[in-house]
């Protein structure tokens, strides 16, 4: 349903076309001419009072209206002073009294209005229009790279980004529209100008020819009539196209642009006596009468007297400012619950790293992380947090440590005048501090620049301190997306998805599962390194078994199965053969025993003794494999792999459980180990 404020609006719009076409009487006329002037003031009035352009937005299409309102009244006035000799008491007062009657005065102040608007503000204002917008334009990618690296640095948060992401578009679109919208008050003044000749001339001709009037007669009432009508349709013409170069010229401040005036122009108070004593000067030394220069010299001194004195009293308060402003925030309960709130990741490090993180130092972890957040997005399926990155004095000066929801979970250390070797095997070949590797735990070393070019020679792997910390957040935040994606993050994912499938997403949630359930299911997936991008997939086959259980570790099961093309290019290389682990029938058939089902679900409850073989016969057989540089990948039934998962995870979480129904039909299998008690 419409509001009665929309409805005025359109009202006013179908006016202007009425103007245009239906005679409105002089009364009217007069009502509307009034409306219109203080529109135009109200236009200005609301242009000094804004901060910043976006605070008036709506500029560029509200200078379309009123300059067709304006046009409008032109048409209307002239229709009825050609037609019947009036247009209204309003164009009457302006075209007697305001020029005192005389008609040549009543055009020569026409002509200056014209003159100022169309010469001086209507060009200045469309010009810096133009510059604007070209340079708001140009300015866009830079401040968009800004908005990113300060919400990688944690500077402000994604909503916060998102504002600021949309602030640049409007100011693109503002300026944009305003270049175009400049070249409406140009128009409006070439319109004035030959609307008052038509006016005019033809004004006389209809008085002579169809009045009967004799020409000095017509000229004077006419050319009266003319001059009124120029002079009220100028006025306000004026002053939007000085709104207009005010809206333009206005840059972003913390006050209004009266505010600014005052407290700019008047920032310096011993100007002001400078300004006294030349004014005072110009009375003494020129003909001037003093009576005009000492009033005005003792004022512009009395200023600058008074000013002068108010900062002493400023510069106290703001001495006493800090304390009691910092008691002041202390009280308040917002800034205490500020306090509670943990970041889902941060990378703090020691003062001697800052040159990672610095731009002007050549650091380029911050778009490194742009990078990683944009390849995990691609490889998980979900978005990142912001990853909060700040300098910790507690930690030592080359150390680093990475937190997730407020707990370290890896920590490293770097050299950053050296580079990171890992051997390929076999004897060092090398000089070098020895370190391990802080991303899977290999052995390295810590090489000069001197040394670098010999360990590439000798088939080392050769990184900067920069691509070891990238990797090193990769990994750990790859091992633990599964802690990052929450249900309002789900809830986002769900969001994108019902964008293009709506039907799917209404078939799953909230009914049978809710947004909990599902990021269960997404957790599961992702804490086994099993991408969750496909959701189309993944909704699908909730979609299917959800009506016959929510137990979301049979609909994780059920899903990984689905996504078996998947799970099965994951593991498997170039050529479609895939080494496993087999588990024996004998250890399935254990595990399978053991299981326990509750109302809350199934579980398994295996003996000590009997989950302490099995563990040592993986064990064993990782630490065969370890020796020919086997990837070791455990594989069993359908029936009791989620077991085995949960059996293995703690103590080998690096080896991927997979089942027979995960795999492809067209990948040769080969069993290079067995679990077997």
């Amino acid at each position: 349903m419409m509001k009665v404020k929309d409805i005025t609006i359109l009202l006013g719009v179908i006016l202007i076309i009425a103007m245009l076409v239906i005679p409105f009487p002089p009364w009217l006329l007069s009502f509307l001419i009034i409306a219109n002037i203080s529109l135009a003031l109200l236009v200005v009035l609301t242009s000094m009072n804004m901060h910043e352009p976006l605070q008036f937005s709506i500029f560029p299409s509200l200078l379309l209206l009123l300059t067709l309102f304006r046009l409008g009244l032109n048409v209307s006035t002239t229709r009825s002073i050609l037609s019947v000799g009036d247009a209204g008491n309003v164009v009457e007062t302006f075209g007697t009294f305001v020029v005192g009657g005389n008609v040549l005065v009543g055009l020569v102040v026409f002509f200056i209005l014209v003159i100022i608007q169309f010469v001086v503000i209507t060009k200045g204002a469309e010009r810096v229009s133009e510059v604007a917008a070209r340079f708001t334009l140009d300015a866009m990618p830079g401040k968009q790279m800004s908005i990113d690296a300060d919400l990688n640095a944690g500077i402000i948060s994604e909503h916060e980004a998102k504002v600021r992401r949309e602030k640049v578009a409007r100011e693109s679109d503002f300026y944009g529209a305003m270049d175009g919208a400049s070249k409406f008050v140009k128009g409006d003044a070439i319109a004035g100008i030959i609307i008052v000749l038509i006016n005019l001339l033809f004004g006389i001709l209809i008085g002579m020819l169809q009045h009967g009037l004799p020409i000095g007669e017509a000229a004077l009432k006419y050319s009266m009539l003319t001059v009124g009508d120029g002079i009220v349709s100028q006025i306000p013409a004026l002053l939007i196209s000085t709104a207009t170069g005010i809206v333009v010229t206005r840059a972003a401040s913390d006050g209004n642009l009266s505010s600014d005036i005052v407290g700019q122009l008047l920032s310096y108070p011993k100007l002001l006596y400078i300004a006294s004593g030349t004014i005072f000067l110009l009375g003494l030394a020129t003909p001037i009468h003093n009576m005009l220069t000492v009033p005005i010299a003792g004022l512009l001194g009395a200023g600058g007297f008074f000013l002068s004195r108010i900062p002493d009293k400023e510069s106290a308060a703001i001495a006493q400012a800090p304390e009691e402003l910092e008691a002041e925030e202390m009280k308040k309960p917002e800034n205490i619950l500020g306090l509670l709130h943990v970041d889902p990741i941060e990378f703090e490090f020691g003062y001697g790293l800052i040159p990672l993180a610095d731009v002007k130092q050549g650091g380029d972890l911050l778009d490194r992380i742009v990078m990683i957040r944009r390849q995990l997005a691609l490889e998980l399926g979900i978005v990142i947090p912001v990853v909060r990155i700040r300098d910790n004095i507690q930690l030592e000066p080359n150390a680093y440590q990475i937190k997730i929801k407020g707990h370290p979970v890896a920590s490293g250390n770097l050299l950053l005048d050296h580079y990171l070797a890992m051997s390929p095997g076999g004897e060092d070949e090398i000089e070098g501090i020895d370190t391990i590797e802080p991303s899977f735990g290999l052995p390295a070393k810590w090489i000069t620049e001197e040394v670098k070019e010999q360990a590439e020679i000798a088939g080392y792997t050769v990184v900067d301190p920069a691509s070891v910390v990238a990797t090193h957040l990769t990994e750990v935040l790859r091992a633990n997306a599964h802690e990052l994606l929450g249900r309002q993050e789900t809830k986002e994912l769900i969001d994108h998805l019902k964008e293009t499938h709506p039907i799917l997403v209404e078939e799953v949630t909230p009914n049978p599962l809710t947004i909990g359930e599902v990021q269960k299911v997404l957790a599961k997936l992702l804490k086994e390194q099993v991408s969750v991008r496909n959701l189309v997939v993944i909704f699908e086959t909730l979609a299917d078994y959800a009506k016959t259980t929510i137990d979301t570790d049979l609909l994780t099961e059920y899903v990984r199965q689905a996504l078996a093309r998947q799970i099965t290019k994951q593991y498997v290389g170039d050529e479609p053969v895939l080494k496993v682990l087999t588990v024996s029938g004998k250890v399935e058939k254990m595990i399978a025993d053991s299981i326990q089902q509750t109302e809350n679900g199934n579980y398994l409850a295996i003996e000590p003794n009997d989950s302490k073989k099995i563990l040592e016969s993986i064990a064993a057989q990782l630490e065969q494999l370890s020796k020919v540089q086997q990837i070791p990948i455990l594989l069993c039934s359908p029936a009791v792999r989620m077991y085995v998962r949960q059996l293995t995870e703690r103590y080998f979480p690096q080896v991927p459980v997979l089942s027979y129904n995960e795999l492809e039909a067209d990948i040769e299998v080969q069993s290079i180990g067995m679990v077997n008690v």
